[in-house]
């Protein structure tokens, strides 16, 4: 990508802020899933090192964003649990905006419009490096998971099904 073309998303503003070091990836994204799927594919045919951001709500804590493998599933129990909530339910869609700053398909978990806890699944722990959005459709940010952990303070625990 062009030096200027780089779409200034919340989560890159405060990467480029804080001078932690990352790779922008762009891939073509449209209202059919499967087109942005194939695409992601691409980007890491393994899928392990490809992350999504869930939003959650705890009914002791509020506000509980995990990031776990893109082919796994939250396990709302474990992340009550490590979470200090007794139970947890997604967000809803209709809140994600105005909660996070973010909408469907490009949330991410860096520059959410506030600090909520954030919990990445063990599993980043050891990859060089993960792919996370970076705040906006189509665009993707592959950073070490320890900058992550670091940047938005969060922890590794074990919180897929």
């Amino acid at each position: 990508m062009k030096k200027g073309k780089q779409p200034k998303t919340n989560a890159i503003r405060l990467l480029d802020k804080v001078k932690i070091d990352y790779k922008l990836h762009e891939y073509p994204w449209s209202q059919n899933h499967s087109d942005s799927q194939t695409s992601l594919e691409e980007l890491d045919p393994t899928r392990q090192k490809l992350f999504k951001t869930i939003v959650t709500v705890g009914d002791k804590t509020g506000v509980v964003v995990a990031c776990i493998p893109g082919r796994s599933e939250i396990n709302l129990k474990a992340l009550a649990k490590v979470s200090g909530n007794k139970k947890m339910e997604l967000l809803h869609l209709e809140d994600l905006e105005k909660t996070t700053g973010y909408i469907r398909g490009g949330c991410s978990p860096i520059g959410m419009k506030k600090n909520f806890p954030v919990y990445l699944s063990k599993d980043t722990q050891n990859l060089d490096t993960m792919i996370v959005s970076a705040g906006r459709r189509g665009f993707q940010v592959e950073l070490t998971p320890q900058a992550l952990k670091e940047l938005v303070k969060a922890e590794f625990v074990a919180i897929e099904a």
